[in-house]
């Protein structure tokens, strides 16, 4: 779906009252005050082995949490939640996924026992026109999620649940879709999508931990830029952009959760960046608060 179908859609649906779109979501935080708006977060991911290595970007987690309003629960968008078809985990107590293979055994012996909320993901595809979003109960929460989540909140005694991203569907798509969760934020739900701006796996270099290509710094200086700048519509057809931007986005599985979290952007709202180095050669951490 293109773009301006996509708005025409909403624009249709919108003739639904307001007020019937927001009473699952209501119902889910039923007796509890509105809350400041939170913040939207996007987070540069990385390595797995970040959920149990101490290092400057855990530090950085660390930091973005302590700054944070508590929140009541959490929607992430993983990288690696790719779907066909918009879906939202709906069960009580999600698994931890261990979705990689090749690293220590002490990484897959982490769990993140996080509950669920099943109210609020009915309350999240409620709020959602324009596509259909399934209730799932298999996956859980992947390591895009958790290894930055537990850092962030080690106890697991907020609520997590993720939205999955649709494969079939372009940058703009994601982008537009969402705008239409920004009523969580006034629920004290903290969106964060969870990926990395630079992400070329094929293009590692080990030799190379703390820094980048020539390619990827350029890209990622770039990309920074026009975030600063808000340069949105750049970003979402960044497949217009020279070379160096291609092989930092050869897929788009990594760079789609930051669209979301573009896409939650107020018309005043003040963004930062955080954890802003390139390593490997090819992998950006940097990071991205609004609000």
């Amino acid at each position: 779906m293109e773009r301006r179908d996509f708005l025409q859609t909403l624009a249709i649906a919108s003739a639904i009252p307001y007020t019937m779109k927001l009473n699952a979501l209501n119902k889910a935080f039923s007796g509890l005050p509105p809350t400041e708006r939170m913040p939207v977060v996007f987070a540069g991911h990385g390595n797995p082995m970040n959920a149990i290595e101490e290092n400057e970007f855990v530090q950085g987690w660390r930091r973005l949490a302590d700054d944070l309003p508590r929140p009541r629960a959490i929607l992430c968008i993983s990288a690696h939640w790719e779907t066909q078809g918009t879906f939202v985990t709906a069960m009580k107590k999600p698994r931890t996924i261990h979705d990689f293979g090749g690293f220590p055994r002490a990484l897959f012996e982490v769990q993140y026992p996080a509950p669920g909320d099943p109210e609020l993901a009915t309350s999240t595809a409620n709020l959602i026109s324009g596509t259909k979003v399934g209730m799932d109960d298999d996956w859980g929460l992947d390591h895009g999620c958790w290894s930055v989540v537990m850092r962030m909140y080690p106890k697991a005694d907020i609520p997590v649940i993720q939205l999955s991203l649709d494969r079939t569907q372009g940058p703009a798509w994601h982008f537009d879709l969402a705008s239409q969760l920004s009523d969580l934020r006034s629920k004290g739900v903290l969106i964060l999508g969870s990926g990395n701006i630079v992400h070329n796996l094929g293009l590692v270099d080990w030799r190379n931990p703390a820094s980048g290509h020539d390619w990827a710094l350029e890209a990622s200086e770039g990309f920074n830029r026009m975030i600063l700048e808000g340069s949105f519509d750049t970003l979402i057809q960044y497949r217009n952009l020279p070379k160096a931007y291609q092989l930092a986005v050869p897929t788009p599985d990594h760079y789609l959760p930051l669209l979301y979290t573009l896409g939650l952007k107020g018309d005043k709202e003040q963004v930062k960046l955080f954890n802003d180095k390139t390593v490997m050669g090819s992998i950006s951490m940097t990071s991205v608060r609004i609000g």
